[in-house]
């Protein structure tokens, strides 16, 4: 016990935290000592390392198969579980696959078996049907966010998936929806319940801006410049939506980014990295950034279009005031507008000022090389002081991935530094380091 404790504390002193919350502690025991746990915490709370604790105490270090299965609805909840496990440092390796991307590169990765495996439903499905991955060593089953996982239209795949697993003796649902109905299939006998979804202790502000006209665009203008530095997302309900809007933002040239089920899987990655570094402040979004993505506590969300649907708009609010923080929830109501019932408690807030929306100090570099190059962030970190030449406060956040990274840097002299380090060695590999469109 003694080692696992120690273990644990590594963990979290890799991932910069000083102690697990209570949500965390109760579901560190409750998944250790049962064989079936729902969970229920607001979004923000740490679900994800609530769950992934206990089950990386629970793997066998001899066994070199697959001993868990994480199902998440979105490919962005994929990826942000796998970066999650790399940085908790256990030793063990984890693979995330999701469709949108090669099946060739997942067969490549898969070659040698991870012991946690992170997955979308379809895509999980296919590599069972194919028997790309060897699942009679998967004891554990996880799904996060089970109330999208569990949505119609993934019910066949999810069936196929459960009726596959001949060895799982443990199962863990998270959600941060409290009215779900879970399937037959699910096969649950007895599951320990954990909810802490009326314990949230953050401060949330509910303003609302009346507008005249209908586009709304004159007003969100004035709220960006009201709102001054700082970061957030506009939710809109239309693939429409965000294009109008993005195209009036680029004209008031406004920086921000997109992000949509429409867009190409790159492109929303790139969308995501430069709004966790800071080269965009602002992401105009559709409901799909609401949860299951990867992005840091923010200052501010604005309701372009009213939500449809109560848990669209408790989800949406749920991006900002997470985890005994402040946060404002800003609704643009058009004046012949009627807000739906369910947002109540809010107050008018009228603007008078005309100031502009803040620009970013940030630009992100991309290098064509990443972690299959023995690439660390402390080489490419080396590279931009000594070869760049540049100060500690002018590098910002570092992100690694398997064939290539990205980097944050101050805009000044931006041109000047790529001309300094593009074209040089990182280890062994030759890197190209350009602007990231």
């Amino acid at each position: 016990m003694a080692k696992n404790f120690k273990n644990q504390q590594d963990i979290l002193c890799k991932l910069g935290i000083k102690k697990l919350n209570p949500m965390q502690e109760e579901t560190f025991k409750t998944v250790t000592s049962s064989a079936e746990t729902i969970l229920l915490s607001p979004t923000g709370t740490g679900k994800t390392l609530a769950f992934l604790l206990p089950l990386i105490n629970g793997l066998n270090p001899n066994i070199k198969n697959i001993q868990a299965l994480i199902i998440v609805p979105s490919r962005e909840l994929a990826i942000q579980i796998e970066q999650v496990i790399r940085e908790m440092g256990s030793g063990y390796k984890a693979n995330a696959v999701y469709g949108g991307r090669s099946g060739s590169k997942d067969r490549f990765e898969l070659k040698h078996p991870p012991a946690i495996l992170v997955g979308t439903p379809g895509r999980v499905y296919d590599h069972i049907e194919r028997e790309t991955i060897d699942i009679k060593d998967i004891k554990t089953l996880v799904l996060d966010e089970f109330d999208k996982s569990l949505e119609v239209g993934f019910e066949d795949e999810m069936k196929f998936i459960i009726n596959s697993l001949p060895s799982i003796n443990k199962k863990i649902l998270t959600s941060a929806t409290q009215k779900v109905k879970i399937p037959p299939f699910m096969n649950l006998k007895n599951p320990k319940r954990i909810n802490y979804l009326s314990q949230k202790t953050s401060k949330l502000a509910l303003k609302t801006i009346v507008t005249n006209k209908e586009d709304k665009l004159d007003s969100l203008k004035q709220l960006l410049g009201h709102i001054g530095n700082a970061s957030g997302i506009i939710f809109c309900n239309l693939k429409a939506s965000i294009e109008f809007v993005s195209d009036f933002l680029y004209d008031q040239k406004i920086n921000h980014g997109c992000f949509s089920g429409d867009l190409e899987q790159i492109d929303r990655e790139r969308a995501l990295i430069k709004f966790r570094n800071g080269t965009h402040k602002i992401l105009v979004a559709t409901d799909l950034a609401a949860r299951g993505i990867d992005v840091p506590e923010m200052d501010f969300i604005i309701h372009y279009e009213l939500p449809q649907r109560l848990d669209e708009f408790t989800h949406r609010n749920g991006r900002t005031a997470r985890m005994h923080s402040n946060g404002t929830a800003y609704i643009l109501k058009w004046k012949n507008e009627e807000l739906p019932d369910f947002i109540d408690g809010n107050e008018e807030l009228k603007i008078t000022s005309n100031k502009k929306a803040a620009k970013s100090n940030w630009q992100t570099l991309y290098i064509s090389g990443g972690r299959k190059d023995k690439i660390s962030k402390g080489d490419i970190a080396g590279l931009f002081f000594k070869q760049g030449n540049i100060n500690k406060n002018e590098l910002g956040i570092i992100e690694l991935k398997q064939d290539c990274a990205y980097v944050a840097v101050s805009c000044s002299n931006i041109h000047h530094l790529i001309t300094k380090v593009n074209n040089t060695r990182l280890k062994k590999k030759k890197v190209r380091i350009s602007i990231l469109k």
